[in-house]
């Protein structure tokens, strides 16, 4: 198969994240940047974003040295958005301490010509008609959808309703997929959300795994045990990342009627492995080092660990 071009929308942003394992002062993060260093080891990764004049140079590097295009990040004046947050001693619980938009609050996605007739899309958490205009902006994408977070299923959620009728998949954790369905059963959950649009549902549950639900297949696969979790910001993100650039990377096309299932199963678990590398150090540092060749021993390793 022929692998495709992927183009990412969300934010970049700055963060500082404290953890049992220690503090980071001031990372690289955001959920484009996350998304985008992820799908960079399987296919050409373009992003959408907006950046202030603070944004260091070593950083744009890092995204050029994985070939991110940047053509669609914007800079303007000001400061990039800004998170902080503080994790519990298991590692469950997140308390977010500062959330500044900064320039991220008039971000107004305005894709480049060249990004424009790419094949796959991936809308990452932004409101949600913001992310019903890139689409709309796209010619001929044959695979797309994003995720949302629990502020917009609340207070923008027919807005949202909206706006994933015309995806492929959603990706979203366990929390969220309740929320949105009003079940607290994931597997009711899933059937109702199957009703809104989406013909694929990628249920994100943490150190528990994912599940993907279709009319035609559910699929379930567990968390990767690490022995230390240094910082989980941007796994999920990761996740997502791994799981659309491995499609892309295999040409994927679920429009066409004889896709084989299994490629999505496959692209589960490339989202978990991809997951797990992304909390062995702070924010976005083990991509420096990390190889496609890691990725797929472990790979390998998900492999073994569920066969029976």
């Amino acid at each position: 198969m022929q692998s495709m071009s992927l183009v990412v929308i969300g934010s970049v942003a700055y963060d500082a994240i404290e953890t049992p394992h220690g503090k980071c002062e001031r990372t690289l993060g955001g959920s484009c940047t996350y998304i985008a260093l992820s799908a960079s080891y399987f296919t050409k990764t373009s992003i959408v974003a907006v950046v202030g004049d603070d944004f260091a140079a070593e950083d744009r590097a890092l995204l050029a040295s994985k070939s991110v295009d940047l053509d669609g990040l914007e800079h303007v004046p000001g400061k990039t958005f800004f998170w902080s947050g503080a994790y519990s001693a298991d590692m469950n619980d997140r308390t977010t301490r500062c959330t500044d938009l900064n320039v991220f609050a008039e971000f107004n996605p305005k894709l480049p010509a060249s990004y424009k007739k790419e094949p796959y899309l991936f809308l990452g958490n932004i409101q949600p008609d913001l992310q019903r205009g890139v689409q709309r902006q796209m010619n001929g994408v044959r695979f797309v959808g994003g995720d949302t977070m629990n502020y917009w299923i609340s207070q923008a959620h027919d807005d949202l309703l909206n706006t994933i009728r015309g995806w492929d998949f959603l990706l979203i954790n366990d929390s969220e997929a309740r929320m949105l369905a009003g079940e607290y059963n994931l597997r009711k959950a899933a059937d109702k959300i199957l009703d809104l649009g989406p013909s694929t549902l990628v249920i994100k549950r943490g150190e528990y795994g994912a599940m993907l639900v279709r009319r035609d297949t559910l699929f379930m696969v567990p968390g990767y045990l690490l022995a230390d979790v240094f910082d989980p910001t941007g796994a999920g993100d990761c996740f997502a990342g791994g799981f659309v650039g491995y499609l892309a990377e295999r040409g994927f096309d679920l429009r066409n009627g004889s896709f084989d299932v299994r490629e999505l199963h496959r692209a589960v678990i490339y989202g978990s492995v991809m997951g797990s590398f992304c909390c062995e150090q702070f924010g976005v540092e083990r991509f420096r080092t990390l190889t496609r060749e890691q990725i797929d021993e472990r790979f390998g390793e998900f492999r073994r660990f569920t066969s029976f």
